[in-house]
């Protein structure tokens, strides 16, 4: 069923015009991992029909019984786009030119190495470290619950690592089925979502920053609509191709006119601002009146019509499939008709930006030397014959007890197996040997969500996985071969460990195993903290209690294999000042010479922040400060 093999991916990689590197994200509950299987099943690794259910980047049990994604994983598919859709993609450096004969052509096969993320706020971590080693999103919003918090969470940390988002509005088949939307109103629901969506992009990005504008915008086609669970889907893109043979018009100008306040008006035949007399909203005229009728035909059981649709848009169904009614017929019949894989990858493959366009305006938020240094430059250029810079952004358990995958992203240079390389940590200071390793990398592999492949190198601008240096790394680094190479700067999180709760070993003779577990505990996991305390208590402090309790999970199954006795989850609460005290404080020094006088007040906004960045320290001129 597979369609490609390793070999080929490989030869791909050194195409790094022709790469996606992307993350789905979302608020919890919005549908990504399922909207994630119908692109796995476009790439052939599950069953079609089984899209939608198997939630394949689920790997872990815990992550099927509850419904929700825990970690995230990384998955690589190819996808070939047609000749025609290759117009599409603007830019230079967005698709490789190859030679064929001596005629010079754009390759059409394209790499896509996609993270499927939480979208749950105790994960947010996960969501974090996917983003780093991604240079696109796509932000999943259910349209019928519309942009919600963490919707908002998620988009404010793509933007603030330079990632280009796209959107996709999901649970279509709800608004049509159970709360039965007319047109307009469906519209409205779409443009509201979109309008949100920008309004955080505008809030949190910059129009004349060095990714240029990346408002979402329907009528350009980097906004998708769908289904996930029936796996249908389009961008307007989809329906412009279809009505521009038949009208003979230009398939960018059609996409235009079917979104925002373009009214088709059926006597004249033109296109016109407002709406009078028969003139209705292209949107709803061209793109929801079909898949109205559709839905209206076969829900309501019209044989004919349904036969007569199945004829008109030649569709092919199969033996087993004419037979269905209802929702069943209606899920076959619109994956058929619309699929959702294509249209996605599609999307991405023409919207999101490639390494080496991202990687010329992400370099500068990602590395923390000089700007101009031969790392920098090859980072800037996605060199694959600069040295290697590679950000570990976490630790992937395996199933061999204790060891762990270094996950990520090469962004200059080549990693291959056997080479030697600098393994630096997030407290490694350029000139000195604290937390810095020259170790031998043993293997490099390729993530394929539960499963993982052996592969030779692999060059800039790809995701991949590394045997052998765990026991160098925390939670996270920079691997190397430049001498003078400064790190990949530490990723920031947006939600802080605050929950916390102490740990013991039943039998105290297991102590040793505890230990040994907790280290390898705050490896797995982005942000879990494990401290131990000067009174003997071990204390693990987790996002949230769902973080936690899969923290002490993962700690009693699989690292400590230890019945454990657990205290309850406590806040760690703080105190601060509010306003300036009304009273002066005053003390006298031991020999009554000096008097100190003292008020306490709040520190001015931004002053916190200039501490934790190192712009105010305590070694600055005095009255500087």
């Amino acid at each position: 069923m597979v369609n490609f093999t390793i070999d080929e991916i490989r030869s791909l990689m050194d195409r790094k015009k022709n790469i996606r590197n992307m993350s789905v994200i979302a608020h919890v509950d919005h549908g990504k991992s399922t909207l994630t299987d119908s692109l796995v099943s476009k790439a052939g690794i599950i069953a079609g029909a089984k899209a939608g259910e198997t939630r394949f980047t689920d790997t872990r049990k815990d992550e099927q019984e509850r419904c929700i994604t825990i970690k995230s994983t990384a998955i690589s598919m190819f996808f070939e786009l047609e000749r025609k859709d290759l117009d599409f993609v603007k830019g230079d450096n967005q698709v490789e030119i190859t030679e064929v004969d001596g005629k010079k052509d754009k390759y059409n096969g394209f790499l896509i190495n996609l993270i499927d993320s939480p979208g749950h706020v105790d994960f947010s971590s996960e969501v974090t470290a996917a983003l780093r080693v991604t240079d696109g999103a796509l932000v999943v919003v259910d349209c019928v619950s519309g942009v919600c918090v963490q919707t908002e969470t998620v988009l404010r940390q793509a933007i603030a690592e330079r990632i280009k988002p796209v959107l996709f509005m999901n649970k279509m088949d709800r608004a049509l089925l159970e709360l039965q939307l007319g047109t307009e109103e469906l519209y409205q629901t779409f443009q509201r979502i979109v309008e949100n969506i920008n309004v955080i992009i505008a809030t949190y990005g910059d129009d004349d920053g060095p990714m240029g504008a990346i408002q979402v915008d329907p009528s350009i086609g980097n906004v998708g609509f769908g289904s996930g669970l029936h796996g249908w889907a389009f961008t307007l893109k989809q329906f412009a191709e279809m009505y521009a043979e038949k009208f003979g018009v230009q398939v960018d100008k059609l996409m235009k006119n079917l979104w925002g306040d373009r009214f088709f008006d059926p006597k004249s035949k033109k296109w016109v601002n407002q709406a009078s007399g028969d003139a209705k909203r292209g949107f709803n005229q061209f793109v929801l009146d079909p898949i109205f009728k559709v839905f209206d035909a076969i829900m309501n059981e019209k044989k004919d019509a349904t036969a007569q649709l199945i004829e008109k848009l030649g569709i092919k169904l199969a033996v087993e499939e004419k037979d269905l009614t209802g929702k069943q017929l209606m899920k076959a019949f619109m994956r058929r008709w619309l699929p959702a894989g294509d249209t996605m990858l599609q999307m991405i493959c023409i919207h999101l930006p490639s390494p080496v366009t991202a990687q010329k305006y992400r370099m500068e938020m990602l590395y923390e030397g000089p700007h101009d240094d031969e790392a920098a430059v090859a980072i800037k250029n996605c060199d694959p014959n600069g040295p290697l810079m590679m950000y570990i952004s976490k630790m992937v358990p395996t199933s061999d007890k204790g060891r762990f995958y270094a996950f990520g992203r090469v962004f200059s240079g080549k990693v291959a197996t056997g080479m030697k390389a600098r393994i630096q940590g997030p407290n490694y200071v350029p000139g000195k040997k604290e937390d810095l390793y020259e170790k031998t990398i043993q293997r490099t592999i390729l993530m394929m969500g539960r499963y993982i492949e052996p592969i030779e190198d692999v060059p800039s601008g790809n995701i991949a996985g590394l045997v052998g240096v765990d026991q160098y790394l925390v939670k996270g680094g920079t691997i190397t071969t430049f001498k003078d190479a400064h790190n990949m700067r530490v990723m920031k999180f947006s939600v802080s460990p605050v929950v916390r709760v102490a740990v013991e070993a039943k039998n105290p003779a297991d102590l040793p195993k505890l230990v040994e577990g907790l280290k390898r505990l705050a490896k797995s996991d982005p942000m879990v903290q494990c401290i131990f305390e000067e009174s003997g208590e071990h204390i693990i402090a987790g996002a949230g209690e769902l973080h936690l309790e899969i923290c002490l999970k993962d700690l009693e199954e699989d690292h400590a294999c230890i019945p454990l006795k657990k205290s309850d989850p406590v806040v760690s609460y703080r105190e601060t000042v509010e306003e300036t005290s009304n009273q002066i404080c005053l003390s006298k020094s031991p020999n009554k010479h000096n008097r100190l006088h003292c008020t306490a007040a709040p520190m001015p906004d931004g002053l916190a922040d200039d501490i934790e960045n190192g712009v105010v320290n305590p070694k600055d001129e005095f009255k500087v400060n």
